[in-house]
């Protein structure tokens, strides 16, 4: 039993791994085979923290069915993951974070907008799936981030109260999502400037500022 009664949930994308520059590449890849051009501010503004077919109904029309979702999602993760398994790698601070936490009996799920084929390509990569009891997916959600459905999933999974929960996040609609949900956030700024996460509690570089009595602070 934990002498801490709190969970943490953490977003993928962005906060476990430093992958963003790496879906934009993908994502331009994408565009260039249509002959258009894609921008890392347009990333940031329409992409980041969102789901896939969230995504391609702004990329191409509101009324997408869902094979050509499925079809196009396939393109674009397939891009993704050629480009950047040379580079994976966990965020600074996150594996000593996870193992104090583990150590510690604090619960601990993930909670991402990412498919399962790119979360299972993470774990190949960085095995870490023994910290969480839990990976929540986009396939487990019907609304994507800003709302809140992903947490208070996570909330459920971690059997606590909202109110009693962190969110680890990178983006502007993860935080939101998060706090909508009742979450404490710390965010990352790995994807977005300080000022655009100013609705996060703490906001830290890496995993390397974060510490037990950090987190523990917030409650």
């Amino acid at each position: 039993m934990s002498d801490y009664n709190f969970g943490v949930a953490f977003d993928l994308d962005g906060t476990i791994i430093d992958n963003n520059y790496y879906h934009i590449l993908s994502w331009q890849e994408f565009y260039k085979r249509r002959n258009r051009s894609f921008t890392s501010e347009e990333f940031i503004e329409h992409f980041n923290g969102k789901t896939n077919a969230d995504v391609l109904k702004y990329v191409f029309h509101p009324n997408l069915t869902a094979e050509e979702t499925h079809l196009y999602t396939n393109e674009k993760e397939s891009l993704y993951r050629e480009i950047y398994q040379p580079h994976i790698k966990p965020v600074a601070g996150l594996i000593e974070l996870l193992e104090l936490l583990y150590q510690k009996d604090i619960p601990m799920v993930i909670a991402t907008s990412g498919i399962p084929v790119n979360i299972e390509f993470m774990l190949q990569n960085i095995p870490i799936a023994k910290y969480f009891k839990s990976i929540i997916n986009s396939t487990h959600i019907s609304h994507g981030k800003p709302h809140p459905e992903i947490y208070q999933l996570a909330a459920k999974a971690l059997n606590l109260a909202p109110e009693k929960c962190v969110a680890f996040e990178d983006a502007v609609a993860g935080v939101r999502s998060a706090k909508t949900a009742g979450f404490k956030t710390i965010a990352l700024t790995t994807t977005h400037q300080t000022a655009e996460l100013d609705q996060a509690d703490i906001i830290v570089s890496d995993f390397t500022e974060v510490s037990l009595q950090m987190i523990h602070s917030l409650f």
